[in-house]
């Protein structure tokens, strides 16, 4: 059967928030592992994921955070023993909390639990784990370079949904307001924070999504807006210009938004009748416009995709995947590393339907069946999805 609209966005990279399935739920990876690539699907029993350049995360149904990757920044949570690590493990200095979602960022993580009460670790060079510089002997201040260890950042707000870009962290809170802080800008455009500001002029925001160095909200009223690095056109402004404050993004008011998607350096918006537009960088075929592989700095419908009931898009650095509501992927943009799943590293601005090749869960019994994917999120160079068994009738 058909299943509704997740009801939480993926970040990028790519930011999970909470979701459930039954205990034949699997979650399958396929793209760039280490010293290995991995072309098709593989599996790993876990509730929700999200994924950056070298790392990934997922939350389990009781709230406990694995991560797994790379970690010499202190990404996975903890002091780095090994550069990589290829199998999930969980954070234990968030073991006494139930964590609701998390994003990871270029090279750091924030988390959020059931309290509202948000958390960062890894990366800090430029503030983007919201701690105060150190005061040194001579009377300077300087940031700590890396925080291995997840600790609370922005205690004065209650938080809904936390999202990470390259070098700056975004966080919704319950009031509907959004904060920032870290580098929000290519490093160099202007100088980093480390406390949380308001962004103002956004008010009853319902979601957010943070790509590398550009930000967009969705409010309750269906307006998006956007702010940020806009090099490509992933504001969809109409032009190039940077914006410090939340401008409207065109050519979106007649319609009914219910999800959106930030990428490295383009964005998506997804519609109540399950139709996706995109705009930014096309380079790679990212946006999913065919052969059509240019810039565009409004939001078009992605015709490729046309009538196939579009329920969650995930945007990665250079690729993109789209869900339907029977439990379909369908991948495009950059193929190297095998990030979009078809077998083959293959580049193509056609989104293409991701085969899901893998054998019937040992609880199936032998009985007929197929899996559906549930949920899914692109990294920098790798994809994740949930998926579910699902028996049919013979």
């Amino acid at each position: 059967p058909p299943f509704p609209s997740p009801p939480w966005r993926p970040l990028l990279p790519p930011s999970p928030r909470p979701c459930s399935h039954g205990v034949r739920g699997r979650t399958g990876s396929w793209g760039w592992a280490g010293t290995r690539r991995r072309t098709g699907p593989t599996t790993s029993p876990r509730s929700s994921r999200a994924a950056s350049p070298p790392s990934s995360l997922a939350i389990c149904a009781d709230g406990r955070l694995f991560t797994w990757g790379w970690n010499q920044r202190g990404t996975l949570g903890h002091p780095p023993e090994t550069k990589t690590e290829s199998f999930p493990g969980p954070v234990e200095a968030l073991a006494g909390v139930r964590i609701v979602q998390a994003a990871i960022g270029g090279w750091h993580c924030l988390a959020v639990d059931d309290k509202g009460r948000a958390y960062a670790w890894g990366g800090n060079e430029y503030g983007q784990c919201g701690e105060e510089a150190e005061r040194k002997e001579d009377g300077t201040r300087a940031l700590r370079r890396d925080i291995p260890i997840p600790q609370r950042c922005a205690p004065k707000l209650k938080v809904r949904q936390v999202a990470a870009g390259g070098t700056h962290s975004v966080v919704l809170t319950q009031e509907g307001h959004v904060w920032t802080w870290g580098q929000p800008w290519p490093p160099g455009d202007i100088k980093q924070i480390s406390t949380p500001v308001r962004v103002q002029g956004l008010e009853n925001v319902r979601m957010i999504a943070v790509g590398a160095f550009h930000n967009l909200a969705l409010t309750e009223d269906g307006i998006l807006w956007a702010w940020g690095n806009n090099e490509y056109g992933q504001l969809g402004t109409g032009d190039t210009q940077p914006r410090s404050q939340p401008i409207r993004v065109e050519g979106l008011s007649d319609l009914s938004l219910v999800d959106i998607a930030a990428g490295g350096w383009h964005s998506t918006a997804l519609t109540k009748e399950g139709e996706v537009y995109a705009w930014g960088r096309g380079e790679h075929g990212r946006l999913g416009f065919g052969d059509d592989k240019s810039s565009h700095m409004v939001p078009q419908k992605v015709q490729l995709l046309a009538g196939e009931d579009i329920i969650q898009v995930s945007c990665g650095g250079t690729h993109s995947v789209a869900l339907t509501s029977d439990g379909r992927m369908f991948s495009y943009g950059r193929g190297d590393h095998g990030r979009l799943g078809y077998g083959r590293k293959v580049t193509t601005g056609h989104p293409m339907e991701v085969p899901i090749d893998l054998p019937p869960p040992e609880s199936s019994g032998g009985s007929a069946g197929q899996w559906q994917a549930r949920y899914v999120a692109c990294g920098g160079r790798h994809t994740l999805a949930i998926a579910t068994w699902t028996e049919v009738d013979e």
